[in-house]
């Protein structure tokens, strides 16, 4: 998780965009090797898919040069969005760890609140509401939270 927080700093330093940093890992040999990390670079590139997990995610897959991270974990600085949780889904992802919260994006400013109850709308007029097989674990908030004031703080940053 330091990682994954540590990135998300460095791209707040950098200005590229929200504070949000992504690592996924693999075990290998009884230990953690992280495959790929990124943060979030929205600003940086125009992009409003370029955020740290999505950045992430294609990165160890180019890697592994494989589409199945099913071995692999993630370590988020936040509680991934829908579209994240979108490809983390099809990435094939298990487990993801992560600090802050969504209400915490949702504090500062990020909509992905409207999304989720866009989500929640259209899923509660379905029969079906089986769950994905996908385990999200918190961890680390109050170090996560520590990027996410140094961002709230900054007089440059971007709001999007």
């Amino acid at each position: 998780m330091n990682l994954a927080i540590t990135e998300a700093k460095r791209g707040v330093l950098a200005n590229h965009g929200g504070p949000f940093g992504a690592v996924i890992v693999r075990k290998q040999a009884r230990q953690q090797i992280a495959i790929a990390q990124n943060h979030n670079q929205v600003i940086k590139t125009n992009d409003p898919t370029a955020h740290a997990e999505m950045l992430a995610i294609r990165a160890a897959a180019k890697r592994l040069r494989r589409f199945d991270l099913s071995d692999c974990a993630l370590y988020s600085s936040c509680e991934p969005c829908p579209m994240c949780l979108a490809a983390i889904y099809w990435a094939g992802i298990k487990t993801v760890y992560y600090s802050c919260t969504k209400q915490d994006a949702a504090g500062l400013g990020f909509k992905d609140q409207t999304i989720y109850q866009q989500i929640a709308s259209a899923t509660n007029k379905t029969k079906n509401k089986k769950q994905l097989p996908l385990k999200l674990v918190p961890l680390a908030r109050a170090d996560g939270l520590a990027v996410f004031k140094l961002w709230y703080n900054k007089s440059d940053k971007v709001l999007y």
